[in-house]
């Protein structure tokens, strides 16, 4: 079993960056890939980003391409989501997610909220 915690959201003006935390614990050996999803307000879940853990390729949606970067850290067991020149459209709630022994998403950390505005 494996348990998700996310963290690092926030106001932020339109241009400004954060960086989200998603901490990963009890059997993360088991996670063969981790992720981002977003559910911005009024809409459905979507995916943003992912890394395979052990080889640390990437993928991300093309709304977000360029601007966040996603990373994990082996000595931390923690994932990364670098966002950089935010607009009003990144607003949403940002979930933590994780293949564990399974080729779907099987494991999902409780969101932290977004919001960019001026």
């Amino acid at each position: 079993q494996v348990q998700l915690v996310e963290s690092g959201g926030g106001l932020v003006q339109p241009g400004g960056s954060l960086n989200l935390s998603c901490v990963a614990s009890g059997s993360v050996f088991g996670i063969e890939r981790l992720g981002w999803f977003r559910r911005a307000p009024g809409k459905e879940r979507k995916f943003v980003s992912r890394i395979i853990r052990l080889e640390g390729s990437t993928s991300y949606s093309d709304s977000v391409k360029d601007r966040f970067t996603v990373s994990w850290d082996h000595s931390k067991n923690t994932m990364y989501l670098q966002m950089n020149n935010l607009t009003p459209e990144d607003t949403a709630v940002y979930y933590c997610t994780a293949q564990v022994y399974a080729s779907s998403w099987n494991t999902w950390g409780q969101g932290t909220r977004v919001t960019v505005s001026s």
